[in-house]
């Protein structure tokens, strides 16, 4: 796809930003979050005030997303390590939120992302990149796994009355 551009995106870009995670997230979940919890979830994460815009101003988070056309058509973040999860060591790094459009998927989008957060983490001499994914999200799980993370623990993920299984995976570097 030669109409891409990766950049680190701005306050500018937020509502583009939220609008295309918000679908991403609602197509990958529908199925498995009922909608009033995907409701308030997707408010909670992408709206106005949500997780998404404070994390654009926060210099500790790390941005890489992919543009066609100037549309956002992916993102990924690089944070530090907030899963829980005992083991990890000092310094890891966490991937949080890879998110591709369905209209991309298969183009090499996420492989793209995923190559700029490992290198990141490497540049931050992290040492252990972590990150969590829905037990049932089969693409996820096998993506990951192609890219040499491992499962190494789960924990509860909830959106509003209901609870998921997430594993957390782990890349040493």
């Amino acid at each position: 796809m030669n109409d891409l551009e990766y950049r680190i995106p701005t306050q500018a870009d937020a509502a583009a930003l939220s609008a295309m995670a918000r679908t991403s997230f609602a197509a990958t979940f529908a199925a498995k979050i009922a909608p009033p919890e995907m409701s308030v979830y997707l408010d909670m994460a992408y709206g106005p005030s949500g997780h998404m815009q404070r994390d654009l101003g926060d210099p500790a988070i790390l941005w890489r997303a992919a543009f066609q056309n100037s549309v956002p058509v992916g993102y990924v973040k690089v944070m530090p390590m907030s899963l829980p999860y005992d083991a990890a060591v000092p310094g890891a790094l966490e991937v949080r939120q890879l998110y591709v459009d369905e209209g991309v998927k298969g183009a090499g989008v996420a492989a793209t992302l995923m190559a700029w957060a490992i290198d990141t983490a490497r540049a931050h001499d992290a040492g252990e990149l972590y990150l969590a994914v829905f037990d049932d999200n089969v693409r996820a799980v096998r993506f990951y796994a192609r890219h040499g993370f491992a499962k190494v623990g789960r924990f509860d993920f909830v959106t509003g009355g209901q609870v998921h299984d997430d594993g957390i995976w782990r890349l040493a570097l």
